[in-house]
């Protein structure tokens, strides 16, 4: 039963980031009349589905790890003798069904609907969270400064209120840490307010050996300073529509960006590899975190689902970014690149994610003590 406490949760968490991400794939597509001829939840055998109006098949199959949308006569073409022979085989109304006839504006937003439409459910749930449970604005003023420790080494002293950290304004005493911990840079840029005056402050954090708020190891960067808000209570508000959209696109960009700046600094070769994780570790924190309720599982869920929209937009073949890729090539050649070029990038990105999956399988299974 306890492993139920995990896949269920991830499952449904899962099914609904890849709907959304598949759906915004469906919706340019129908919107610049390109046939859909499936859209399937997970891979393999399928276990139920439906047909609609428009003969798209809705199904569910076996493994739920993915999702896609097929369009109508799905192939590629890669040269204009290729394209006169494909549209032979079809008559004219079916002819604007196809996907490869499309200009190139039309394709390329075909295709980065799925990771748009993953940043716009962040959004919507960031809204939702902000308007009905509120947001936190307690002010970030220091308690205690640990002696020995970078914030004290600095001059940072008791009482003084942190409002920026590399240049982000801080509205919450619940920030600091999370804008600490993402940060990729060696060094902190904390500007604190003391005696109503600015001062800037540049400290390099300590990493130590932590574990979070649910228990999991994890490597955390600290800077020696106790936050505690004016007598225990923190000062969550509820927003009105535009606020919380306001706030809820600036934490979907901070997240995108943050992100971002961590998997270049894998590349690097400067960012912490081992927190990295895949399906394993996914399931596990979703399966804690929802024991904290839905809007715990809620925000998790616009983290995922911010993810899953970034990582596909990596130029890598087989992820939607490569498909951008190839079409900004065409753009600049006016051409698509040959079939054997294609394929070769298609083996590399095929390469590519095999080894990210078995590094991040790796790291879960350490991560859970098999290794």
């Amino acid at each position: 039963m306890e492993i139920l406490n995990f896949v269920i949760p991830f499952l449904i968490l899962l099914t609904v980031v890849v709907f959304v991400h598949e759906y915004g794939h469906y919706y340019f597509a129908k919107r610049y009349g390109v046939g859909v001829t499936d859209f399937s939840i997970g891979f393999g055998k399928e276990i139920f589905g439906f047909n609609d109006k428009s003969g798209t098949r809705w199904k569910f199959c076996l493994i739920p790890l993915g999702g896609y949308v097929k369009f109508f006569g799905d192939r590629n073409v890669f040269s204009e003798s290729e394209q006169k022979e494909l549209l032979q085989k079809y008559n004219l109304e079916d002819q604007r069904k196809l996907f490869v006839v499309k200009p190139l504006y039309q394709r390329s937003l075909i295709v980065a609907g799925g990771p748009l439409a993953n940043f716009l459910l962040a959004i919507v749930i960031f809204t939702f969270i902000y308007m009905f449970s509120g947001k936190d604005f307690t002010p970030a003023k220091i308690a205690d400064v640990q002696k020995d420790t970078p914030a004290f080494q600095s001059g940072i002293k008791k009482d003084d209120q942190i409002t920026h950290i590399n240049g982000k304004k801080i509205y919450s005493i619940l920030e600091v840490s999370t804008i600490i911990n993402s940060s990729s840079k060696d060094d902190l840029l904390i500007t604190v307010l003391r005696n109503d005056q600015k001062i800037d402050f540049v400290l390099k954090p300590k990493t130590i050996d932590s574990t979070d708020s649910l228990g999991n190891k994890a490597k955390r960067k600290i800077i020696g300073v106790k936050l505690s808000p004016l007598n225990e209570e923190f000062e969550k508000r509820k927003l009105g529509p535009a606020k919380s959209i306001y706030f809820a696109t600036k934490e979907t960009w901070f997240v995108t960006k943050t992100s971002f700046e961590f998997i270049i600094s894998m590349f690097k070769g400067k960012g912490d590899t081992s927190q990295l994780g895949g399906p394993i570790r996914i399931a596990k924190i979703t399966g804690q975190v929802s024991q904290h309720g839905i809007l715990a599982f809620m925000s998790i869920m616009a983290y995922i689902s911010i993810s899953l929209g970034l990582i596909n937009l990596f130029p890598i073949p087989l992820l939607d970014g490569g498909h951008l890729m190839f079409y900004l090539i065409e753009k600049i050649l006016g051409r698509p690149l040959k079939q054997k070029t294609q394929e070769g990038f298609f083996r590399i990105g095929l390469f590519l994610l095999f080894s990210l999956m078995f590094f991040t399988t790796f790291n879960d299974l350490k991560d859970l003590g098999l290794f």
